[in-house]
């Protein structure tokens, strides 16, 4: 799985002019199946991001997790993350999941994140979605299982 992490001050996801999930502080989570993925595989990802470090502590490092900060997280599926680009200029996005799996390990991971202690928002798998966020450092990071 792929997943493109940003510390948030707050975030939206919007689906036909209404707000389908949001988070206060915490953390977005962009997430896209690939191919081969597994369950298993969804539940590391939640574990390395439930624990990474990546808040501020008292010091002002980046020395603290989500859940040390009890913060949030809005779970948003993105697809587009399986984005080859190494050739021409239209990505090709044949290694995602099929949907179908694609929702079934979205589902999964965000339920993942939510057994670890979290508070769980979600998008909404396969629609258009606006998503809006307040990028909080800016901190943006790329984790791949």
């Amino acid at each position: 799985m792929r997943a493109l992490i940003q510390r948030v001050s707050e975030a939206s996801v919007t689906v036909d002019d209404r707000i389908v999930g949001r988070t206060g502080p915490g953390l977005l989570v962009l997430v896209c199946a690939m191919q081969s993925d597994t369950e298993a595989e969804a539940e590391h990802l939640a574990a390395r991001i439930s624990k990474l470090r990546i808040f501020r502590d008292d010091a002002g490092r980046m020395n603290r997790s989500v859940l040390d900060v009890g913060g949030g997280a809005l779970v948003v599926s993105q697809f587009t993350l399986a984005a080859d680009t190494s050739r021409g200029n239209r990505p090709g996005f044949s290694a995602a999941a099929a949907p179908e799996d694609g929702n079934r390990l979205y589902e999964h991971f965000a339920a993942a994140l939510a057994r670890l202690g979290l508070p769980v928002a979600t998008g909404e798998f396969g629609a258009d979605m606006a998503v809006a966020l307040v990028n909080d450092g800016p901190v943006t990071i790329w984790i791949e299982t």
